[in-house]
């Protein structure tokens, strides 16, 4: 009986606990038609944003990037779906994983139009499980989980395929992000 002991407090105490500690929370797995994982997170003026309070008024579409070529060819379409559905409810909430002063010099130069957080840490990553940059996650009025986009693509295909989605999310028409961007860099020319 004493061994049987020994035994199961040696591996409490392995597995970082005493048998008197209270079970740790195990993290729900973050997919698709679940909830949302807790997570706040300080924008660049210092307020908190946080998660629950912001899809509990709408939608909101968390995307965990950076500023790497892949992901800047990318922005373009991100923020032209911001544009097209922020009017009927979407909050678009980009985090990035550089420096504060080098994500504020490229939100200048940008001229990003959505809001943003800095976490040089990647504490992010691990709130949402993932660790693919740039990871997108769209999450419905009320906090369930609706789509995830991992990957990079510069072509704006992800982009469409997530417009769409924000479009049935909302009961809204969807637009082609990917024509409008393409349209408008024809149009520069």
């Amino acid at each position: 009986m004493n061994r049987l002991l020994a035994a199961a407090l040696s591996l409490a105490l392995f597995a970082g606990g005493s048998p008197a500690d209270p079970p740790r929370p195990v993290a729900k797995k973050v997919e698709i038609g679940s909830p949302a994982p807790e997570f706040k997170i300080k924008d660049a003026t210092g307020k908190t944003i946080d998660l629950a309070e912001m899809t509990a008024k709408g939608p909101v579409l968390v995307r965990l990037t950076c500023g790497c070529a892949g992901c800047d060819k990318e922005l373009a379409y991100f923020q032209a779906l911001h544009a097209a559905y922020k009017d009927a409810g979407l909050t678009s909430l980009a985090v990035f994983r550089e420096p504060d002063a080098k994500v504020a010099a490229y939100v200048k130069e940008k001229k990003l139009n959505m809001l943003y957080a800095v976490d040089s840490k990647g504490e992010s990553w691990g709130v949402f499980q993932t660790k693919t940059m740039p990871t997108n996650f769209l999450i419905d009025k009320g906090g369930t989980i609706v789509a995830i986009a991992a990957g990079c693509d510069p072509s704006g295909l992800v982009a469409k395929k997530l417009s769409e989605k924000v479009a049935k999310t909302i009961n809204a028409a969807p637009v082609d992000v990917k024509a409008k961007v393409e349209t408008d860099r024809k149009d520069k020319k």
